[in-house]
């Protein structure tokens, strides 16, 4: 008889990595491990390397009539966001590539360069790879870059108190933005320059679930306003926005007193505050224009 209780459907995507990383061990070399966009690894007094791997399956995260150049473009800049998420400058990538015997050539040359044009665009160096036969499409990008120590944003540093932020708008990413998103680089290189930045992770799996991963790392709780929430022209509704993931904005928390000098400043991006971060045992919370709590009916995407 199959042990139901042990099934990847039963565990979850994250149940799954918490059982397979329990236990490991790294060296003094290690600041950052698994559980976060980034590893991040001391390489001087004053600077991290960060490495990130990213996997995308036909199927699953494009579909064959996908342009190959969007699908290669989307595969690179998955990575490079979450360089991103953690403050840093991408710089090298590692393409691997499983491909069916019968994908036509065409299909894989206009995925690589839809790779190669990103990554001339951020001034990232395409450094080596492996090719192996499969049986559907699979792209997994290995991306390596570099912060400064004192600008190393993490998911664990938000406090009671702190305002949230997000980057851009949100939902309908499936109607083509998920192909087409902008790697917000620039706004982590300039938040991280010039204030304060406790936690940051980039919305891939929706905002809801995004910013629950921030909140348990932090261990801390936290308050959306739905009708602060910046809805893209594509998005069907709040519920859209909060769950369908795939916007690969920045989600962010900042002290107040960071935040009100964000809020002054004329900087050319579209930071827009949508809540606060609350006490631990204070959970998170949905709230309407009345402040009457809303109900979540979908919190973000899972594998499994």
């Amino acid at each position: 008889m199959k042990d139901k209780k042990n099934t990847l459907a039963r565990l979850g995507e994250f149940g799954l990595i918490r059982r397979l990383t329990k236990g490991l061990k790294a060296d003094a070399s290690v600041a950052v491990g698994p559980g976060d966009d980034c590893a991040a690894i001391r390489v001087s007094a004053k600077e991290y390397l960060l490495l990130t791997a990213d996997m995308l399956v036909e199927g699953v995260d494009f579909f064959p009539g996908e342009r190959s150049e969007l699908v290669g473009r989307k595969a690179l800049a998955v990575s490079l966001s979450d360089i991103a998420a953690c403050g840093g400058t991408p710089r090298y990538a590692l393409v691997s590539l499983g491909i069916p015997a019968a994908c036509p050539y065409d299909r894989v040359a206009g995925i690589f360069n839809g790779m190669k044009r990103l990554a001339r665009r951020y001034n990232v160096n395409i450094v080596g790879g492996d090719i192996s036969r499969c049986v559907k499409l699979v792209l997994n990008i290995s991306v390596a870059g570099f912060v400064a120590k004192r600008r190393l944003v993490t998911r664990s540093g938000a406090k009671p108190g702190d305002v949230i932020f997000v980057s851009g708008s949100l939902g309908g990413s499936i109607k083509g933005r998920h192909l087409r998103f902008t790697p917000r680089v620039r706004e982590a290189a300039y938040l991280t320059a010039h204030f304060k930045v406790t936690s940051m992770i980039d919305v891939s799996d929706g905002l809801w679930q995004d910013l629950g991963h921030l909140m348990s790392a932090s261990g801390t709780g936290a308050v959306i306003y739905a009708d602060r929430l910046p809805l893209s022209g594509a998005a069907s509704g709040i519920e859209d926005a909060l769950s369908s993931g795939e916007d690969f904005e920045l989600l962010f928390t900042m002290p107040l007193v960071e935040a009100s000098r964000l809020l002054r400043v004329k900087n050319g991006f579209a930071f827009r505050q949508i809540g606060f971060v609350l006490p631990g045992d204070s959970g998170m919370k949905l709230v309407g224009k009345d402040l009457r709590p809303l109900k979540v009916k979908r919190p973000g995407y899972r594998h499994f």
